[in-house]
């Protein structure tokens, strides 16, 4: 997490210093390096499973599972943000913006959602991350474009 902070920062001070910066990685390698990874540990705090020795339902059983949920979707919410800076968003379409916009507004809902030790709205909002991305997911599949750094390419 300070890795992702510092390089937030050291992004945004170069763009108000006037000075534009590559991504520190790929969009593709920031989806399945961070985003991904970081999104399953925000699904797998609540869950409904089903299997041959019956059904269960997993919730947070402790303050560190809550505290695990929540840091996850800040850490989503804060993705979403880095997303939207000119090293990652220069060059690409406006709604991919608009997805990244979205990944903040619910990951808000989500991180309240833990905040408030709410089973049901963690299982309902981790949904909406799902939808959120998998909308982006389809709209800019990881293999398009020539160039998954920056203009050009869909990734």
């Amino acid at each position: 997490m300070k890795r992702m902070f510092a390089e937030l920062s050291g992004v945004l001070l170069l763009a108000a210093c006037g000075q534009t910066a590559g991504p520190a990685e790929s969009v593709k390698d920031l989806m399945a390096g961070r985003v991904q990874p970081t999104a399953e540990v925000y699904w797998g705090a609540v869950q409904f499973i089903s299997d041959e020795s019956g059904n269960h339902d997993v919730v947070p059983k402790s303050e560190a599972d809550w505290e695990r949920a929540r840091k996850a979707a800040e850490d989503l919410a804060a993705f979403g943000e880095l997303l939207q800076t000119d090293p990652y968003a220069e060059g690409r379409n406006a709604d991919r913006t608009q997805f990244s916009q979205s990944l903040v507004k619910i990951s808000e809902r989500a991180e309240q959602a833990a905040v408030d030790n709410n089973p049901d709205a963690i299982f309902e909002v981790g949904g909406t991350i799902y939808n959120v991305c998998s909308a982006c997911q389809q709209a800019y599949p990881a293999t398009t474009g020539p160039d998954e750094t920056g203009a050009g390419g869909a990734a």
